[in-house]
């Protein structure tokens, strides 16, 4: 016999947001960067979202098989939202055979999420070195000493880091490696999910041609 199960988390609502407004047409800013902006700001105020920049970044390569994985968006304007990552390793490798993803951030505790598909392209390197110029030591270092998505021994990123301290003694400028730098997701679609009771969730997707027309369609939940 099937049965369907509700699991309800500690502190999580069971059913829809309470306390949002009706998602509707004529509620939605104008653009999908106005209205991630609000709604990017409502998860940050959110105290029971630890990380409201943790998103679901989910690639394939030319095989077709899928892989997902979570990374923190560091940036997003209105070319699309940017992560960093290594050009190495699976999911680089991956777009770099089919230069498209998805992404998704799952705001539970407050009954949203975002859907973004888009094409995938490289940032230009002046922005990769500007952004890894502010990232803490320990994080420039881990960048040289990993060989992210490969097989490793045990101990050897750790033995890597030692000898990246020694290379680059304190004080000493880590430049960023020519491996590593910023993905840029240009978005397709951008839906707005929002939890509503009985499962009438509301999904309002602004669809984006290649000329830039934008069209704004409600998906049933």
């Amino acid at each position: 016999m099937r049965r369907d199960y509700q699991v309800r988390l500690p502190g999580a609502p069971l059913t829809g947001a309470e306390g949002w407004p009706p998602l509707t047409e004529a509620g939605l800013a104008p653009t999908w960067l106005e209205q991630f902006r609000v709604w990017f700001a409502d998860a940050v105020a959110a105290e029971t979202i630890v990380e409201p920049n943790a998103m679901i970044v989910a690639t394939a390569g030319a095989e077709g098989v899928p892989s997902a994985r979570t990374v923190l968006l560091k940036a997003f304007d209105e070319r699309g939202f940017v992560f960093f990552t290594n050009y190495r390793s699976r999911k680089a490798t991956q777009v770099s055979e089919n230069p498209v993803a998805s992404l998704v951030f799952p705001w539970h505790p407050i009954s949203r999420q975002v859907i973004v598909i888009g094409d995938v392209e490289r940032v230009p390197r002046a922005e990769t070195e500007a952004y890894f110029a502010s990232r803490p030591r320990g994080s420039q270092l881990g960048a040289w000493a990993s060989p992210q998505s490969t097989v490793v021994a045990p101990g050897e990123v750790e033995a890597n880091m030692r000898e990246l301290e020694r290379r680059f003694p304190d004080g000493s400028p880590v430049p960023a490696p020519e491996h590593w730098g910023g993905l840029l997701v240009r978005p397709r679609s951008v839906e707005f999910w929002q939890g509503r009771p009985s499962r009438l969730h509301d999904r309002l997707v602004y669809r984006i041609d290649p000329s830039g027309d934008v069209a704004i369609e409600r998906l049933a939940p």
